[in-house]
């Protein structure tokens, strides 16, 4: 059994909240399904990423790819940024957590094309994000973590930044072609 949730912040994300199953051994849980979300596009790779506290990756977007998430360890804040053109949702911010400390309540994000995307680590995690599409490093986009109009509520002072991360531009300085634009079926 999982929950699905659309959210009410940002069109086209979804949260699901899958049931856990727990005895004296431990707990398990399906962190995917297709089916959950038939109507987006099979997801075909599935990248792993360890984390320690205090890191932060993003914003990063996608003109082609959606993202799924899940922290299977640990806890991250995630923040996304609604960047699509003439969208519903366009330039609202949302802020939520992935992962727990104590495994009882877990859950994923699907995070469609053109929404920014980045999770800070307030603990050390391991995050898992499955994609629709493979590596393209042309469809690898950013904008700063920091950019005073997104107004991100990371939770982590001093955070550590890959040299992508730090030189990502701000919303005003994405070119014309870089910015996406809202499908309605996304």
């Amino acid at each position: 059994m999982v929950e699905i949730k659309k959210s009410e912040v940002i069109n086209g994300v979804i949260v699901a909240e899958p049931q856990i199953f727990e005895d004296d051994r431990g707990f398990f849980i399906e962190t995917w399904r297709q089916e959950w979300l038939p109507e987006t596009r099979p997801m075909i790779q599935s990248n792993r990423a360890d984390r320690s506290k205090g890191t932060l990756v993003g914003f990063h977007y996608h003109m082609n790819q959606s993202d799924y998430w899940y922290v299977s360890h640990g806890q991250a804040q995630v923040v996304l940024h609604d960047l699509r053109q003439d969208s519903p949702t366009q330039g609202a911010t949302q802020n939520f957590k992935l992962g727990t400390s104590n495994n009882s309540e877990q859950k994923g994000v699907y995070i469609p094309p053109g929404v920014a995307h980045g999770f800070a680590a307030i603990t050390d995690i391991t995050i898992t994000y499955l994609v629709d599409s493979y590596y393209d490093p042309k469809d690898e986009l950013g904008v700063a973590w920091n950019d005073p109009q997104i107004r991100a509520d990371w939770e982590i002072d001093n955070p550590i930044l890959s040299e992508r991360d730090q030189s990502n531009p701000l919303l005003e300085g994405i070119e014309e072609h870089l910015q996406p634009k809202f499908q309605a079926d996304s």
